[in-house]
């Protein structure tokens, strides 16, 4: 007959179940102390303030010409012979300091193109014979939907940072094999008849998780 050998009965377990049980005891206690507020209410995290959504937003500042023919808009106020006559250069009047007078049907435009107040002549950028094109520096006509190229032909070492993306925003892929890029345009961001751009606010830095300690005030003597 075979004999089963049992474990002689110890203090081990019974010490063991009798330590679990009072601990079991103390946090059950704790958490009771926790709900009943015991050392009364913590202060309410203060409510921080959203950030402008202006500081996340994607869309370019203004359309380009490329931008509405991609769109299929209405393209009638890019039709300078509607009112022009062809084959005829367009005369320019000017005042006293030898400003371009802009005629009332042309009022919305603001010439400010540079500090010096030399540029702000129509046929430094616009072709005198054609007015459906632009003229770069080297003298080649383009077409408004390549007015950047336009740009670069006075701003050379802007025009390279554009390229190598360091100026201006580039959106989509960095990974071509990934998906496309998409290169915003100078007039994208800057009107070519005033390119400067209105300082803007900065965003705000991040928040911290926790409330700021004001600083202990040190003692006068």
């Amino acid at each position: 007959m075979e004999t089963q050998l049992h474990p002689p009965p110890g203090n081990d377990r019974t010490r063991t179940n009798f330590l679990l049980g009072g601990l079991s005891v103390v946090f059950l206690g704790l958490a009771g102390l926790f709900l009943a507020e015991l050392w009364g209410h913590p202060e309410k995290r203060r409510k921080l303030p959203l950030v402008d959504p202006g500081f996340l937003a994607v869309k370019p500042w203004r359309q380009t010409y490329a931008d509405l023919l991609k769109a299929k808009e209405d393209m009638s106020d890019f039709d300078c012979y509607s009112c022009h006559e062809r084959n005829k250069p367009l005369p320019l009047h000017m005042d006293e300091k030898h400003n371009v007078i802009i005629p009332k049907e042309h009022e919305n435009i603001k010439m400010g193109h540079g500090s010096h107040n030399r540029n702000n002549l129509c046929y430094n950028c616009h072709s005198e014979t054609n007015l459906l094109t632009l003229v770069a520096r080297d003298g080649r006509d383009l077409k408004f939907a390549d007015s950047t190229q336009l740009c670069g032909s006075c701003h050379g070492p802007t025009y390279r940072d554009w390229e190598a993306g360091a100026h201006g925003r580039t959106s989509g892929y960095w990974d071509r094999s990934k998906g496309q890029s998409q290169r915003l345009d100078c007039a994208n961001c800057h009107n070519p008849h005033s390119p400067g751009i209105p300082t803007r606010e900065p965003a705000p830095g991040p928040h911290s998780l926790h409330e700021a300690v004001p600083p202990t005030p040190q003692p006068t003597h």
